[in-house]
């Protein structure tokens, strides 16, 4: 199996697109993901050629991305253009780089919770998907739609890419964002398999709290979620897919009050037996004791010195997944 990255990873290296090439090449990865297209110079034809063909003498597969398709999303920025205009020039970009894929989200957590019911979400990402159907097919490119930030279960992203049409809708699998929306990673990939196309791979811990829950992202190894056991049944169910790593160090634990009422208004549907599955995770846990920079999000005004040492982390964590993917899980080409 392939063993890819995105450059989301490592960010804040302030690089451009060749650079994050060397770079990914050095490391040791067969497929480098552009989630979005902040290193680029920009979108010309002639400019996405040349990044392509560097790709292809390096020897690394391209991949790309953007954010929010749905249009009543918090998490839309409509500035480009609408929805469908955005999905066709990223269609187009998707092209050009050679990329199979094009990775792509309804939104995040606050959709669970607007005043915009998420069926309606749901319902104007499925619109959108609709309107570029036959362009992505023409193409020979799926959308990947990744379960994001706590916008959607598992099941729910299944439902709606069964609606759409799997023969150009797919998944993004994210092994870190199940715990936004109480879901055991595992049961997650149970749902999402069968339309699997790319992945999102990282660690986490999760452990108890008086309110609830709490959980925080780590490197590959430093978890307590079973990320061998997850790999180990994703390379059996999704052998065609790339185990992307996306590693996000540097930010403070998140909570899940779900023993309070009111958490539960955002989860009217939820699935008592898949719950119970996280709650097992939850009992067995403890919080990370290992050494980690938190600054991620930090005020402006954080020392410099914090913030260098941030971004070196990236790198450092980054690396450390890649040799455990290796020589562990035994993935990458």
């Amino acid at each position: 199996m392939k063993l890819g990255v995105d450059v989301y990873s490592i960010r804040s290296q302030g690089w451009d697109a060749f650079e994050y090439l060397e770079y990914c090449q050095r490391t040791g990865f067969n497929v480098v993901h552009f989630s979005d297209l902040v290193p680029f110079e920009g979108t010309d034809d002639a400019y996405l050629r040349q990044v392509r063909a560097r790709a292809e003498a390096l020897g690394l597969s391209l991949e790309t991305g953007m954010g929010s398709i749905c249009p009543s999303s918090a998490s839309f920025y409509d500035e480009p253009g609408d929805a469908v205009v955005q999905v066709r020039e990223m269609l187009h970009v998707a092209s050009l780089l050679g990329s199979p894929v094009l990775r792509c989200l309804l939104g995040g957590a606050a959709d669970r919770r607007s005043a915009t019911p998420l069926r309606t979400h749901i319902e104007n990402t499925l619109a959108t998907c609709r309107a570029v159907r036959e362009q992505a097919l023409d193409l020979g490119i799926k959308l990947a739609i990744e379960n994001h930030a706590g916008d959607l279960q598992g099941w729910e992203l299944r439902a709606l890419i069964e609606e759409a049409g799997s023969e150009y809708v797919g998944a993004c699998i994210d092994t870190g964002n199940p715990l936004w929306v109480h879901e055991d990673p595992q049961v997650t990939l149970e749902h999402l398999a069968p339309y699997v196309v790319t992945s999102h791979v990282r660690d986490s811990i999760v452990w108890a709290h008086p309110r609830g829950a709490a959980f925080q992202w780590v490197a590959m190894g430093d978890g307590n979620v079973g990320i061998a056991a997850w790999a180990e049944r994703f390379q059996a169910l999704c052998p065609g897919a790339p185990f992307t790593l996306e590693i996000i160090t540097g930010r403070p634990p998140r909570l899940l009050n779900y023993l309070e009422e009111a958490y539960w208004d955002a989860f009217p549907d939820a699935r008592a037996s898949e719950f119970a599955r996280f709650e097992r995770l939850v009992r067995q846990g403890l919080p990370f004791m290992g050494h980690m920079v938190m600054v991620d999000g930090a005020p402006a005004d954080t020392p410099p010195e914090y913030r260098a040492a941030w971004v070196a982390q990236q790198r450092y964590d980054l690396e450390r997944s890649a040799r455990y993917c290796r020589e562990v899980l035994r993935v990458g080409e």
